[in-house]
């Protein structure tokens, strides 16, 4: 009964996700006030800057996402459908193409900046012998980055492998020639999928073009990588097998056999994370500790919801703000808690 009841939650919550991150042209409420905070606001017309702060190679980095409007958590307020019936995702880059820096977006941390990934309580660089011809360089061989509004639930069984989710947001992998830059919101379609076994959990990882490339349109599932990308899926594969296992420790170990998945396998397990991060934003699901700090996808303070000002204390000044619930509401259901997936 708890399954169906969540399931039926999630129906209802991503119907109304969709409306909202769909609407092209949203309407304001009838106020006099100026407060942008008293405004629904356009997703699709939002003016997307980064602010740094903390110093570049050190601990205390940070990336913040900021817009017209001010700060907003990227992982949270950015949809994850830049065009639903088209299925055009947007992604956040978080390691620019040719780059050493391993970065990632803090999910514990207020508004999810993007910060080093630390070892040791140091920042922590990738260096991957060349595994594509004329590469001069040994960091990320494309541009690699996560999808935001996903989630892979850490106690919650994955039902392709059988094993727990990463508690990470869903990666992906943007195989173009163009460098990105580390902030930038690009817009893409999925094109596979490939598994990686990590600590005995799943780490699935989306294989993409960025739409704005020529090749895109021709680009429909995963074979079609090898023909306008010659090389690209075989060093994808060697780069993931091998990129933990440079300071001794064992290499990681490619799900399905080290068999790629095809395009429909990507959207299957991209919808679920996606489902997943909406229980977790209303909280449905233990939060392990995920900042839900928002100020544009929540829809009241439980949900994490906070005021364009509230976050510019946050970010400048280092002020949190009274009320708003940045962890969730503790939350236990009554079944157990490593369940199997509800897809």
């Amino acid at each position: 009964m708890y399954l169906l009841l969540v399931l039926a939650s999630c129906i209802c919550t991503l119907n109304a996700f969709k409306s909202h991150h769909d609407n092209y042209e949203l309407q304001t409420n009838e106020t006099d006030s100026d407060d942008d905070d008293d405004k629904y606001i356009d997703v699709d017309a939002l003016n997307i800057t980064n602010v740094e702060k903390g110093t570049k190679n050190t601990a205390d980095y940070k990336l913040y996402t900021k817009t017209q409007h001010g700060f907003i958590s990227a992982y949270h307020d950015i949809p994850i459908n830049r065009d639903y019936q088209e299925k055009i995702f947007n992604m956040i880059v978080e390691i620019p193409k040719g780059t050493n820096a391993k970065m990632a977006i803090s999910l514990g941390e207020a508004l999810n900046p993007i910060k080093h990934v630390l070892k040791n309580g140091n920042p922590e660089y990738v260096h991957v012998p060349n595994l594509l011809p004329n590469i001069n360089h040994t960091g990320y061989i494309w541009n690699y980055g996560a999808l935001p509004n996903t989630w892979e639930n850490p106690t919650e069984i994955d039902n392709h492998t059988g094993l727990f989710g990463d508690g990470e947001r869903m990666d992906v992998v943007e195989i173009g020639n163009r460098k990105a830059r580390r902030g930038e919101i690009i817009q893409l379609k999925a094109l596979g999928a490939i598994g990686l076994i990590v600590n005995g959990k799943i780490d699935y990882k989306i294989i993409a073009i960025d739409v704005k490339n020529p090749k895109a349109a021709k680009m429909h599932d995963i074979w079609c990588v090898d023909e306008y990308f010659p090389d690209r899926m075989n060093a994808t594969a060697e780069w993931f097998k091998h990129y933990y296992g440079l300071d001794g420790t064992p290499n990681n170990t490619l799900a399905f056999g080290g068999e790629w998945r095809h395009r429909e396998f990507a959207h299957d397990v991209i919808t679920k994370s996606m489902f997943k991060w909406i229980l977790l934003s209303i909280n449905q699901v233990p939060n392990p500790g995920i900042s839900l700090f928002n100020t544009i996808s929540g829809e009241e303070r439980n949900h994490g919801k906070i005021k364009f000002n509230e976050a510019e204390d946050i970010v400048e000044r280092g002020k949190f703000p009274p009320g708003p619930i940045q962890f969730g509401i503790p939350f236990k259901p009554n079944v157990n808690n490593s369940h199997r997936g509800i897809y």
